[in-house]
């Protein structure tokens, strides 16, 4: 009623939400929700980044055209230099099909070229040579495969980021539980600030009538008169505190300042049956910890694999094709020679004092240290589901507990102001049947929001909807491309 007047006052439109219409507005509207869609979109073309680098490339490379009029150092027979004028206009094209081995680390190639040469000075001429078709191969004999460990590694990396999105969208169902059940909260206390006002106005009125007559003492009077100025200071504290709370629920759904929410507390609650060694399976499979875990073993392998490489370097070229050149276009591609390159490049250090051996160590040290962590952090891991689902399932019972309290508490408060009317009990018990009347409402209050907040947290470390028995998923394409 207090809402209704007060947008009816203020021209605002109310609005009636309930706790799944606000999860799903925050995930739909809410700046947290717009970063986590925009962090998934930022792995997803890295991904698709990592997958196109496997596929064949296709590479046109060209010089148009290169002009030179210099002067070039030039050795004579007898051994002295001398230096000629050159003046020549030079082009040329490669076309080259690319494609990385990833089970040897290497890349092979398919090429077609061909470079011209028109001298314009002295004995001009025109010289063509092409080079039809050439298949080259650059083989690293021992060096690190990052091709291979970037397919193990990206794949893992990817599925951590969509599992991240995942437990964000559940973040932010969570975000909207905690502002839903603030404002549901305050609106709870606005409520009993107007209920006990008006109670207290209606008994002050009442005591007011028994002190003439003499029924009651002045300091029973005076107390009467302290719980109406105490309940008139609490109204405008609740409202001003209801207020606060719908501007921050407001502004995380992306209402319009002229929207005023009147939070409806959920009626249904589902009992769920959850055990620890099932949510644990689930968060293992699902969460993005186990990603994690995985991908930061694989990093720090290939570090170790890195540095082992590093201690010798050994390359292998090869090229196998046909070469024409003359000074026409035609003929440089009718008189074709045979073209063969091999090349075995070698770098290994004979004296480095201990240098490379040492960064293995490191990197192996390094390796030893994350795998330190990553098993504590399993075992906190572990821990932390345990704990959360011990506390959801007693969440459970709690909830009950409070609600049938609560309800206990309103009946006896009802009874004691009849009682009080007709002079059987005193202030103090008044008073305090009032207090626990609150009390107990704000606990139910209070317990029904831990309850879901517990089962949204749940729903985050497993990703698992245990309502429905069934898996949280989305079409990340679908949904990146958008």
């Amino acid at each position: 009623m207090f809402l209704a007047s007060v947008s009816a006052l203020s021209g605002a439109t109310p609005i009636h939400l309930s706790l799944d219409e606000a999860i799903f507005r925050a995930r739909a509207r809410s700046v947290d929700a717009a970063v986590a869609l925009n962090e998934l979109k930022s792995s997803y073309w890295e991904y698709r980044t990592y997958r196109a680098d496997l596929l064949p490339e296709v590479n046109f490379a060209a010089t148009l055209p290169a002009y030179r009029k210099q002067y070039s150092s030039y050795m004579n027979e007898s051994g002295s230099f001398s230096f000629v004028p050159n003046n020549y206009l030079e082009m040329s094209g490669e076309l080259s099909i690319d494609q990385k081995i990833w089970f040897t680390g290497g890349t092979l190639s398919l090429n077609t070229s061909i470079d011209y040469l028109r001298q314009l000075s002295g004995d001009k001429y025109n010289r063509f040579m092409t080079i039809p078709v050439a298949l080259t191969l650059n083989q690293p004999v021992f060096g690190v495969n990052s091709v291979k460990w970037n397919r193990k590694i990206e794949p893992v990396r990817y599925a951590e980021a969509k599992a991240q999105f995942l437990s964000a969208t559940e973040g932010v169902a969570m975000t909207a539980i905690n502002y839903f059940f603030n404002l549901l909260m305050a609106k709870e206390n606005l409520s009993i600030a107007r209920q006990n006002l008006d109670n207290a106005t209606r008994l002050y009125e009442v005591a007011k009538e028994k002190r003439a007559m003499g029924q009651i003492s002045e300091n029973d009077l005076l107390q009467m008169e302290l719980n109406l100025l105490n309940a008139s200071s609490d109204l405008t504290e609740c409202q001003s505190n209801f207020k606060s709370n719908m501007f921050t629920l407001r502004s995380f759904l992306d209402y319009g300042e002229d929207v005023e929410i009147e939070p409806e507390a959920p009626a249904m609650v589902p009992v769920i049956d959850v055990t620890y060694a099932d949510a644990l399976d689930k968060a293992l499979a699902n969460n993005k910890f186990a990603k994690n875990l995985r991908r930061r073993q694989l990093e720090a392998d290939y570090e170790v694999a890195k540095a082992k490489s590093n201690m010798r370097e050994i390359n292998l070229f090869a090229q196998v094709g046909y070469t024409g050149t003359d000074h026409t276009f035609g003929d440089s591609y009718r008189r074709l020679k045979d073209n063969q390159i091999v090349e075995v490049g070698v770098k290994i250090p004979l004296v480095d004092w201990g240098k490379r051996r040492g960064q293995v160590k490191v990197a192996q040290s390094n390796r030893e240290v994350v795998e330190s962590r990553l098993r504590q952090e399993t075992q906190n891991f572990n821990q932390d589901i345990f704990i959360l689902v011990e506390r959801f399932c007693n969440q459970q019972q709690q909830l009950l507990i409070a609600d049938k309290a609560s309800a206990i508490a309103q009946k006896r408060y009802d009874t004691n102001v009849e009682t009080y009317l007709i002079g059987r009990i005193s202030t103090l018990d008044l008073n305090d049947s009032q207090v626990k009347k609150d009390e107990s409402r704000q606990e139910y209050i209070n317990q029904l929001f831990r309850y879901w907040y517990y089962f949204y947290q749940l729903r985050s470390l497993t990703l698992w909807d245990f309502e429905r028995g069934t898996d949280i998923d989305a079409d990340i394409d679908r949904i990146v491309k958008n």
